[in-house]
């Protein structure tokens, strides 16, 4: 569901880290889920190279289809996508330079130089700089050795503007174009083996909240409950991408609260959690009554879990995505919730691509009108708020197919049974 690196920390109502210390009284031994099978990672494989150079040249088709002469990528998912380089962005610039012909360029900082090299699964030149180097100046040095020094450079589209600032400055002859459609069209349809580790990804996550669910007590605040889960999933062998629990009242703020809360009885547990495996994301979100669930609280869960079964429902090829998100709000509406995005309601869209990023496009919203293709993929998460009670939001990851849509995990059963 969230935007997951914006988030505000390990806040008092949303837990996103290790695990908090358990309140008083109670056993920590008396706490643990029972342990989850071993790791479900057994013979996972990377992207190989041979898929990676098909990405490059499906791209440089691309930019010489566009008369684009390079297309400049910093650290970041697009960076991995083509090259393999898993960097995190910093005030170093690493970034790669993909010609419309010729060899990929890496340049990087002197002492990173190593690592960069060790991950790099692509054929490519990595040129360092040193730290009183202008790594710019490299950038543009590079560009016009692969004959790039007039015409139109695309950049990433989340590439930082101190970087396009300097490339600007520094090669007046280069028109600096927006990079999105080029990156967008190679991403867009997720391979066999993207889809291979993306549901492994779910398998786990699923796996891990199925251990954590029958082990959460009263007086449990969101900080135990997410170091729960975040164990588990390192235990499945998925690295631990975020683990959001909201209770009670929290519930119904979709990215949670500030306000103290812990587990009590009749109270909302909405769990919102993913992994990654080699790079591929999860992201799946269940909710339940500790105790009891009241008739309005298993109404809306049931108005949530039909809102899934449409979004579902309506996915078929050729259709815009954004179709997906009005059938969705316009059975809600039927419902007497909304209109629109007012609360109480669902105040945000149906889903969301997914792959290598979390979020990524296309988005099940309104107005987006991609049409929908096989090897897509997306979350299913309409959920529903109320201010002052609570909030209630299923979500699974689902996969378009020549056939219809194919979830990666099954939708959860009841308000009783969610995983």
């Amino acid at each position: 569901m969230l935007s997951r690196r914006q988030l505000i920390g390990a806040s008092i109502g949303t837990a996103l880290a290790a695990p908090m210390a358990f309140g008083a009284g109670r056993a920590l031994a008396a706490s643990q889920p029972p342990p989850p099978p071993g790791p479900m990672t057994a013979g996972v494989k990377p992207i190989s190279t041979v898929e990676r150079n098909g990405r490059i040249e499906q791209l440089q088709q691309r930019m010489l289809r566009e008369g684009v002469g390079a297309l400049l990528v910093e650290s970041g998912s697009s960076l991995e996508y083509f090259t393999g380089v898993r960097w995190s962005r910093s005030e170093r610039i690493t970034a790669a330079i993909i010609p419309a012909k010729g060899a990929v360029v890496v340049v990087t900082p002197a002492f990173e130089a190593p690592s960069i090299r060790e991950t790099l699964s692509v054929a490519g030149d990595v040129r360092p700089w040193n730290e009183h180097e202008s790594a710019i100046a490299l950038i543009v040095q590079a560009l016009g050795d692969l004959g790039v020094r007039s015409g139109r450079v695309a950049v990433e589209q989340t590439i930082r503007f101190f970087i396009v600032d300097g490339v600007r400055s520094q090669a007046p002859g280069l028109e600096l174009v927006s990079g999105e459609r080029l990156v967008r069209a190679c991403r867009l349809i997720k391979s066999s083996a993207e889809i291979r580790l993306m549901q492994i990804a779910n398998d786990i996550t699923l796996a891990a909240l199925k251990s954590v669910h029958g082990a959460v007590q009263t007086g449990m605040t969101a900080g135990d409950i997410a170091g729960l889960m975040n164990n588990a999933t390192a235990k499945l062998g998925g690295r631990p991408e975020f683990a959001l629990v909201l209770l009670n009242e929290a519930s119904a703020f979709p990215h949670g609260s500030v306000t103290p809360q812990s587990v009590r009885e009749g109270g909302v547990i909405l769990m919102d959690c993913g992994c990654t495996v080699e790079g591929y994301q999860s992201d799946i979100s269940r909710s339940w009554v500790h105790g009891e669930a009241s008739p309005r609280q298993r109404r809306v869960w049931n108005t949530v879990r039909q809102g899934q079964q449409i979004a579902l429902e309506t996915a078929s090829l050729g259709r815009p995505v954004g179709e997906i998100d009005d059938a969705v709000r316009a059975y809600y509406e039927r419902e007497g919730w909304g209109p629109g995005y007012r609360l109480p309601g669902l105040s945000h869209r149906t889903g969301h691509g997914i792959g290598l990023d979390g979020h990524e496009a296309p988005y099940l919203v309104h107005g987006d009108t991609t049409p929908l293709a096989p090897g897509m993929c997306f979350s299913d998460e309409p959920g529903l708020y109320i201010p002052g009670e609570f909030g209630i939001r299923l979500e699974d990851c689902w996969r378009m197919t020549d056939t219809g849509p194919q979830p990666f995990t099954p939708l959860a059963r009841s308000v009783e049974d969610p995983i």
